[in-house]
């Protein structure tokens, strides 16, 4: 396992990060296999772990507090806020208000008693950045949480977030966590290269893009089993299920694109799925690429590439079939500009 500095942390964090959005319903509602996951990722050197509140409503959370115990010291420990966790109208966003409330309720499900890493699920328009920096600060500074980040921010709220800190006196984002795959490139444009500007960590999400590189998806061998991603994104319906609607453009085109990549993969003599994540890590401002198991045999498939390094004949051929700064699904972006709904775009 090869570990990587955190941007300018000074904390050392594995390639691989353990992400456990797949904990609890939305994935393996086998709490005791779960915990299984968490100590076979550890034994194999994995130190990075990531979640969040809104996984299986705080159920994932619940799970990796109590896979951790005898073993916190061991991870920097991840978690998440923004998503909406009850009825009430204060109950999700990045308001101080709901970061107070959410940071304990965190804390409780984790088992612990400080997150190393607190990071903020998704931007929005209703609350001034400035707001949501004070009240981290302060969380900071009551040792609830060591560092705090962003997650799918767009470049220019990236630096919007680090000039408020600085003029208001405010620690600042320390990591950025965006969507980043072969089929999402849209992030090389801006976000990582302002991460690279501030000295901000990245952790990368979906480097698989949801499963679709990893093989499982072909024209003539299209996964339909219950379990696959394609069934239980079609299950819970909205963008997640447009996302394997063959009915798509941008997905007959994946269909396309998977093929040519398979043959590079086989090329280089690997497998599509470790030159997946191998793709996201060779980029120099990517610290980490977030893994999201499902069971104890796809984590240790996984990590079997941890070693896996692309070289640039590799590279270019991958560039040749997607290119650089390219996004084939817009769905994929994991967040819906504010300024692009509609009435939003009326003068």
């Amino acid at each position: 396992m090869e570990y990587r500095t955190l941007g300018a942390t000074g904390v050392r964090v594995s390639t691989h990060c353990l992400g456990a959005m797949m904990f609890g319903s939305w994935g393996n509602p086998d709490e005791d296999e779960c915990v299984r996951i968490v100590h076979a990722a550890l034994e194999r050197g994995v130190n990075f772990l990531d979640t969040a509140d809104v996984y299986s409503a705080g159920q994932s959370e619940e799970i990796v507090g109590r896979a951790l115990k005898g073993h916190r010291d061991q991870v920097v420990l991840a978690t998440k806020v923004h998503g909406q966790m009850g009825a009430g109208q204060n109950e999700q966003g990045n308001s101080r208000v709901w970061i107070a409330r959410a940071v304990e309720a965190s804390l409780r499900r984790l088992q612990t008693d400080h997150i190393d890493l607190y990071q903020i699920h998704r931007p929005e328009g209703e609350t001034d950045v400035e707001e949501t920096l004070g009240a981290l600060t302060d969380l900071q500074r009551q040792g609830k949480i060591r560092y705090f980040g962003s997650s799918t921010f767009p470049g220019w709220k990236m630096v919007e977030a680090q000039w408020t800190a600085e003029r208001r006196g405010l620690s600042r984002f320390r990591s950025e966590q965006p969507p980043y795959s072969i089929f999402v490139r849209h992030v090389e444009h801006d976000t990582l290269p302002v991460a690279e500007r501030y000295g901000m960590g990245v952790l990368t999400w979906s480097p698989l893009c949801r499963g679709w590189l990893t093989g499982r998806y072909r024209r003539d061998a299209f996964d339909e089993s219950p379990q696959a991603r394609a069934a239980r994104g079609r299950e819970r319906g909205g963008p997640i299920a447009r996302q394997f609607d063959l009915s798509r453009p941008e997905n007959q085109r994946k269909l396309d694109l998977v093929e040519r990549l398979a043959g590079v993969a086989a090329e280089a003599g690997i497998s599509m799925t470790h030159m997946a994540i191998a793709f996201v890590l060779a980029h120099r401002a990517v610290t980490s690429a977030i893994i999201g198991p499902r069971t104890v045999e796809q984590l240790q498939g996984l990590l079997a590439g941890a070693d896996v390094r692309l070289d640039a004949a590799t590279l270019d051929a991958i560039d040749g079939i997607v290119a650089p700064g390219e996004t084939i699904d817009p769905n994929d972006r994991g967040f819906a500009p504010w300024w692009f709904e509609k009435d939003a775009r009326r003068r």
